[in-house]
């Protein structure tokens, strides 16, 4: 028995030592994992160490391109409204308006008889029917409609201005309605009745919808034998913002983003594939009847410039953000103006100037008086071309263009399309362009792609970035984590970077002809993409001040920033730390605060706000708009030592509400850094 006991024991012992012996390796290899995903940042908040951030950080960017404006932003319901998007010949594509109506009842056509100078074209509706006896027109009338862009949404009680021209030799019984897809269902209606309309008459009705449908059209018919002409049709809900024309809740979603600047009308929308097809500011102004419209052929749709040169001034002014005038320099994707020849149009920006700066009585100052803003837009920034540094004629046009616009406006900042991040401009600039479109691995990696730039010359414009490709999918978390890391970098290095903007900025869900973009929507939903949702870690930043803030780690997929900023609404202030972390595993995140005492922090209204999802390329969509959307929760245990996790594939936010009193009493240095930011 004792020999049995001692072999059980010392099976025991053997069992015992071989279980520790393995406990032991695998802890330590448990150890080491985590001490690999252990990453310590060291913020500097004492005064000598921050600096402010250019006010001017984070805008947007928006080009006519996906149909953004037309069929978007611009409210206009109407789609080809003045009947001149299949060109100037007759007979003219009429296309997307339609005939309601056979034949034998009525022929639509169309004829150069317009009483606009600049929009000859006009409709032509021969009515056969409605003579009496057997000759009635059928049930409804007949005459044209009008779907607009993928269907119009008419909503229950809401009011609509329509607004047409009209002309006929005879006396006019038109009814003006909104029905449904089918033309079946009325969702409202006003007849226009004129005796004499023997030249070309405004008529204007209001159209208050009883029910509502978001695949609608409007419609123009009638039951009385002859001959109507019709031209430019309008039609537009009275609750645009501001009543300006803007759709309200595509506006809301870019004042959410706390825009400091507005980057317009392009992007290859100003270029043209050829000149004549490019972005003219003088044919966008004026009473919108007058605008003669164009087609932009980069982007392979018409538009009828009721979004023009003064709808994006006022645009940037109403959001809040400072105007960014990007112009044609003479140069398409496939002709160019040579140099000595480019005066004309060196002349036409110094009038675009004017016309958003100059006094009320000036030539084209008084074009914008007349378009209701008699005073001048601040428009401080024009860029000369977009992606054109490489083309034969661009120095010299530059150069010439450069010259005329310092003597005649010398405080206007002037951006060039030529990268100066790698090696000095030749030429004088106050800015210079840089675009990246790249993979998710690529973007992500640029988080230091200013950290070497020459700290002397022009600052940089990052006016188009985003990751695009299979990564990006239609808007992938992939893409927003690598966007944050790039702009971690652009924020840390906004000494020499003054501005940056995502690109594009929308996309109607009917014609997508770039992917991805921020913000999705058709005539009636729209969603922010992830990329979209990134930017709102940004949008404290613009004048904030910048903290000198340290990351030690062994890990390349993790970054991370600081800034103090201000809650303008109420006086509140943070210290706010952003971490991207674009590896697939969590990091224990040791937070050291220095040049501040623990009592300066508070958790009353300390946040986390985290971005995230459960797969690394899922998306939003309209039926899960905020399936990858931040989500904020309170943030306890605030100190200026702490051990935060990041969870994988995440962008984070530490918003730690700054006790102003302590703060201020404690560390007066940081208080006079605190005030830069305000």
């Amino acid at each position: 028995m004792l020999l049995n006991g001692v072999k059980e024991a010392m099976s025991v012992y053997i069992v015992f030592f071989f279980v520790a012996l393995y406990c032991f390796h695998g802890c330590c290899s448990a150890y080491e994992v985590q001490a690999n995903q252990t990453s310590r940042l060291f913020v500097n908040a004492s005064k000598a160490s921050s600096r402010t951030i250019p006010d001017t950080l984070f805008g947007l960017f928006f080009e006519e391109i996906n149909h953004a404006g037309a069929g978007g932003l611009w409210a206009e319901l109407v789609n080809n409204r003045g009947f001149e998007a299949g060109g100037q010949n007759i007979p003219s594509n009429i296309d997307p308006w339609s005939t309601i109506g056979n034949q034998s009842s009525i022929i639509v056509s169309t004829d150069r008889s317009s009483c606009f100078e600049k929009n000859k074209i006009a409709l032509r509706m021969d009515v056969h029917c409605g003579g009496g006896g057997l000759n009635n027109c059928p049930a409804g009338g007949v005459g044209i409609y009008n779907p607009g862009f993928w269907g119009m949404n008419i909503e229950q009680g809401k009011s609509y201005k329509v607004v047409l021209y009209i002309r006929s030799l005879q006396s006019v019984n038109l009814l003006v309605s909104l029905t449904d897809s089918s033309g079946l269902k009325t969702l409202a209606a006003a007849n226009i009745l004129a005796d004499d309309v023997s030249k070309w008459t405004r008529k204007e009705v209001t159209l208050v919808a009883t029910e509502g449908n978001y695949n609608s059209r409007l419609q123009l018919t009638t039951t009385k034998q002859g001959i109507i002409w019709i031209d430019q049709v309008s039609a537009i809900p009275l609750d645009t913002y501001k009543g300006q024309g803007f759709r309200s809740e595509l506006i809301k979603m870019l004042i959410d983003l706390k825009p400091a600047f507005l980057r317009f009308p392009g992007g290859c929308f100003v270029e043209g594939e050829w000149l004549r097809n490019a972005f003219r500011w003088k044919e966008t102004v004026g009473p919108w009847e007058e605008r003669p419209g164009h087609f932009g052929d980069v982007w392979g749709y018409w538009t009828d410039d009721g979004m023009g040169h003064f709808e994006f001034l006022q645009l940037a002014e109403s959001i809040g953000a400072s105007p960014i005038w990007v112009f044609n320099n003479g140069i398409s994707h496939n002709d160019e103006v040579a140099t000595p020849n480019i005066y004309p149009f060196i002349q036409e920006i110094l009038d675009g100037i004017e016309f958003a700066r100059g006094d009320s009585k000036s030539t084209w100052g008084s074009v914008r008086a007349a378009m209701g803003h008699p005073e001048p837009f601040d428009l401080k920034y024009v860029a000369i071309g977009n992606e054109d540094c490489w083309k034969k004629y661009y120095r010299g046009n530059y150069l010439q263009f450069y010259s005329a616009i310092k003597r005649a406006y010398p405080d206007i900042q002037i951006i060039t399309n030529c990268d100066g991040s790698s090696q000095p401009l030749d030429h004088p600039a106050d800015f210079y362009d840089f675009h990246i479109y790249s993979n998710a691995n690529d973007v992500f990696s640029k988080t230091h792609k200013f950290d070497q730039t020459s700290r002397n010359g022009p600052k940089a414009f990052v006016s188009e970035y985003a990751v695009t490709g299979e990564d990006a999918g239609q808007g992938s978390l992939l893409a927003a984590l690598a966007e944050a890391g790039f702009l971690i970098g652009v924020e840390k290095n906004s000494d020499v970077v003054s501005m940056a903007s995502y690109a594009p900025l929308f996309v109607n869900s009917n014609d997508k002809r770039w992917n991805p973009d921020a913000i999705v929507f058709n005539s009636y939903q729209q969603y922010g993409t992830p990329s979209y949702w990134m930017q709102h870690f940004f949008r404290e930043s613009s004048g904030a001040t910048l903290l000198n803030s340290t990351l030690q780690t062994n890990l390349t997929s993790i970054v991370a920033s600081s800034i103090v900023w201000k809650n303008t609404e109420d006086g509140s202030s943070f210290l706010r730390i952003k971490v991207v972390n674009f590896g697939g595993d969590p990091v224990n995140l040791k937070i050291s605060i220095e040049g501040l005492d623990s009592n300066s922090l508070s958790s009353t209204g300390s946040t986390r706000t985290d971005l995230t999802s459960g797969g690394l390329m899922d998306e939003n969509s309209f039926s899960m708009p905020k399936k990858v959307a931040p989500i904020q929760s309170v943030f306890d245990n605030i100190d200026t030592k702490m051990d935060v996790t990041i969870s994988p594939h995440s962008i984070t936010c530490l918003d730690l509400a700054i006790d102003q009193l302590n703060y201020l009493h404690t560390t007066p240095e940081n208080a006079t850094a605190l005030n830069a930011s305000t």
